[in-house]
């Protein structure tokens, strides 16, 4: 055996082990590895799971004749563990003869695949207005660095367990340790641990830690899905690192890249890890993944490969955050296919639709404010523009998972307020208001008794 990195080139005298098969490396500190490629009739090429310091050359290793294989069922419930499915918080190891699936698994054929038009509330009202969720389908959460990807998906967990019913799997795709133990002290606090399994591949780990960590994560959700037919709710941050740990092996292994440096099987490795994605007979898997965008750059080879595959868009606004919209939601830039007047119903279509047009036309009319002033516009467009600035602050909220920094408790909105408040905000009921009583507040009738206060003061 020969050592190079994170890649092992593994000689065997008898017959050559399967792609994506596990082999064992019986070193001083035993390691897995997954086979990638054959380099010649004796020779396989094969990425290691852990970190190889200290491994020498002559190691012996041993097929294991499988895939690698991952700990299922009820008792991973309130458990975290690593790509290989070993506990990492402290609690018991799982018993050696624990019932165990391959991460490596086939689709479900299409014919076999339900799909439910069915909205999943989340309680963020810019989503839940603009871009709702499906039960049953796949958003993404889109930004580029500190935009709240992290804080929005932590909040979506935390609302969505409480009210979901379902069994929740995090995916943590390259990491920080840091964000790991914050969010599994926040499951803890939140008391929806219990209903949740948390699968970290952090980014201090080798790449292919890193790569394989989801496809170890959605292999404990299709047990939920397929075996107890229960309701999944699968969350992955960050499924940029996914691709870019994909990109590394691929470097790794010796592959010319592609466009922009990213390997050339980018399409497939997403596909098979979206494809996975399905809902079942009796039981769906709706997923939320949160998606890091280099530089901003929307149109990045990674970006763009990913959202093909989503039901649903949530861009984050690096503008919106400077101006402390939060969540910084791009209320024009986030879309969704269940905005349908067949799904969420013709009131909520339009209204959506007025909300957005409003928000554009004060987007346009910004150049013009900023160097003529509010007194140059037409009535119309001085009315659009009071009423867009409201709407853009009454769609700002408090979370609860930074109620500890901010000291204000977060709000979770049902949609039917939400739509209640745009309603009257759009028919000029809060023309007169303060904009400042509409910022950071849950549902109109909160901003209307801050309004109330601050008048009779």
């Amino acid at each position: 055996m020969s050592v190079r990195g994170s890649v092992l080139d593994v000689r065997f005298d008898d017959g050559l082990p399967a792609l994506n098969e596990a082999l064992a490396v019986e070193g001083a500190r035993p390691l897995v590895a997954e086979v990638q490629a054959y380099l010649d009739e004796h020779t396989v090429r094969a990425v290691s799971m852990q970190a190889t310091d200290g491994l020498r050359r002559g190691t012996p290793a041993r097929a294991t004749g499988r895939p690698i294989a991952v700990p299922v069922g009820e008792m991973m419930l309130g458990r975290l563990v690593d790509v290989l499915g070993d506990a990492q918080d402290g609690g018991a190891p799982f018993a050696d003869d624990a019932l165990r699936w391959p991460i490596h698994r086939p689709p479900p054929a299409l014919a076999d695949q339900t799909g439910r038009r069915e909205l999943l509330e989340t309680g963020v009202k810019v989503i839940d207005l603009l871009a709702p969720l499906a039960r049953g389908g796949k958003a993404g959460l889109f930004g580029g660095a500190g935009v709240g990807k992290t804080v929005l998906i932590t909040e979506l967990i935390r609302s969505m367990v409480e009210s979901y019913g379902g069994i929740s799997v995090f995916a943590g795709v390259g990491e920080r340790s840091r964000e790991g133990h914050e969010m599994l002290l926040e499951m803890r606090g939140s008391g929806v641990l219990e209903r949740t399994v948390l699968v970290y591949g952090q980014m201090n780990e080798p790449p292919g830690a890193r790569w394989r960590v989801a496809l170890s994560a959605l292999t404990i959700a299709e047990w939920f899905r397929d075996v107890r037919k229960q309701d999944v709710l699968l969350l992955m941050d960050n499924v940029f690192r996914f691709v870019q740990a994909g990109g590394e092996i691929s470097g790794l292994l010796g592959r010319l890249p592609s466009r922009v440096g990213y390997q050339p099987t980018l399409a497939s490795e997403v596909a098979d890890l979206e494809e996975r994605i399905a809902s079942a007979p009796g039981a769906t898997v709706s997923a939320i993944q949160a998606v890091y965008v280099p530089a901003d750059d929307f149109t990045d080879p990674a970006v763009t490969a990913l959202f093909s595959h989503f039901d649903g868009s949530v861009v984050l606004s690096r503008e919106m955050a400077a101006q402390a919209m939060y969540p910084a939601i791009d209320p024009l830039r986030s879309s969704s296919v269940l905005l349908d007047p067949l799904v969420v119903g013709e009131a909520h279509y339009r209204l959506a639709g007025d909300v957005r047009g409003a928000l554009a036309r004060y987007h346009d009319l910004q150049d013009i404010i900023a160097l003529l002033g509010m007194d140059e516009l037409s009535a119309d467009d001085r009315r659009t523009v009071v009423r867009a600035r409201r709407l853009q602050r009454f769609l700002t909220q408090p979370f609860r998972v930074t109620e500890a920094f901010t000291g204000d408790a977060g709000r979770s909105v049902p949609i039917e307020k939400t739509l209640a408040g745009c309603r009257a905000i759009l028919e000029g009921e809060t023309d007169g208001w303060a904009e400042s009583s509409l910022y950071m507040v849950g549902d109109l009738d909160e901003a209307r008794g801050r309004e109330a206060k601050a008048a009779a003061a």
